[in-house]
């Protein structure tokens, strides 16, 4: 376990045990590294780490915060976050996506019908009204096997099957702590759409690259902390 992950899983067992919860403000900084036999170093990645997934909330000038989520949603971010450390493969599976939806976008542009274009717009209206972080991924989800049921390649929806649970949990963290991902994520697949319905294969990769590379960049940067 890097330094940064033992220090992540320390402050993970304060939030178990209670002894922080929502709202609560952290000791100081070299307080809290001597209580948990940590250096200020560590401590310091660790919370950068646990700020920008915004289970901490740095104050300048005020100190540093337990985000008001629940304990359960923190919890189960923090998870999260030593996962991404600890296996490169959820980076990998986000960058394998990245290549086949993009694929998947040029060759519906060539062959989607009317009928299917009128279903990704009616995903796009439900969306908007989903009341859930869940429910829009899953909204989500429906919207991309929909494009890759366009493809006509049946090979593509397979592996976009296989490679979708595997990404969902990064998907619903995404949407959860970037304040704006459910904004860019519907600016993108209109854009994804009227490039399929222009016929326009070049933009329609162009734009499904952009749209999950989003998505991967954030999985990234939050294993970027990692300094073991």
């Amino acid at each position: 376990m890097s330094v940064t992950d033992d220090a992540i899983a320390k402050i993970k067992e304060m939030i178990v045990s209670g002894e922080l919860r929502p709202g609560d403000r952290l000791p100081r900084e070299s307080d809290l590294a001597q209580r948990l036999g940590l250096s200020r170093n560590s401590l310091r990645e660790a919370v950068r780490a646990l700020s920008l997934v915004r289970i901490l909330d740095v104050r300048q000038g005020d100190g540093t915060y337990v985000t008001s989520l629940d304990s359960g949603v923190l919890l189960d971010a923090l998870s999260f976050l030593l996962d991404l450390h600890h296996d490169n493969n959820v980076v990998h599976t986000l960058e394998a996506r990245r290549a086949l939806e993009a694929a998947a976008a040029a060759l519906a542009a060539q062959y989607i019908e009317p009928h299917e274009l009128d279903r990704l717009y009616f995903l796009m209206e439900e969306a908007a009204r989903c009341a859930t972080i869940e429910e829009f991924v899953d909204n989500d989800l429906e919207f991309h096997r929909s494009i890759a049921i366009a493809s006509r390649n049946p090979v593509l929806v397979a592996l976009l099957d296989s490679l979708a649970s595997r990404t969902s949990r990064a998907r619903i963290w995404r949407g959860i702590m970037q304040s704006d991902a459910r904004e860019r994520t519907l600016t993108e697949h209109r854009a994804i759409v009227d490039a399929l319905r222009a016929h326009r294969p070049d933009l329609a990769r162009a734009w499904a690259t952009v749209h999950v590379a989003g998505v991967e960049e954030w999985a990234a940067m939050a294993m970027a902390t990692d300094v073991g």
